[in-house]
């Protein structure tokens, strides 16, 4: 697995366990960094603070983008996968949207349901198609 790949599942990992126990996801991320067990790679602390930083944005284009779908209604995973996904398409000037798309996709894939990298795939190539683009980060 690629380096950005295991950024990308650590920070995901992150972000699901603060969405899980409702605390701020930058709080669990120095929770981890300070456990150190697995490490946290530099890339997963960019994603995780990013998605903190923006996460009214975040969940705006969600809830805009996820017909007939509430956030709270979506498999949490799901929803951790996106967040990441929109933070990445929205913030993250050097990697590729397909790039983005695909790791999303196999993230979902592999810690998800059967429906869920459908989903996924559907919801962020509307999001693409429909030309949303790069914004300037908050925070």
């Amino acid at each position: 697995m690629a380096a950005r790949s295991k950024s990308r599942k650590r920070a995901l990992d992150v972000l699901f366990e603060a969405d899980q126990r409702n605390t701020d996801p930058r709080a669990t991320l120095s929770d981890w960094v300070r456990r150190s067990d697995p490490p946290v790679p530099s890339y997963s602390t960019e994603l995780v603070e990013g998605v903190a930083a923006n996460s009214e944005r975040i969940d705006a284009v969600l809830t805009a983008y996820a017909a007939d779908w509430s956030l709270q209604r979506m498999p949490p995973v799901d929803r951790t996968v996106l967040r990441l996904a929109v933070y990445e398409l929205l913030w993250c000037d050097d990697v590729p949207t397909a790039v983005v798309i695909d790791e999303a996709v196999e993230l979902a894939k592999s810690l998800s349901t059967d429906d869920s990298p459908k989903f996924v795939n559907g919801l962020l190539s509307r999001l693409v198609r429909d030309g949303v683009t790069k914004e300037p980060a908050a925070g």
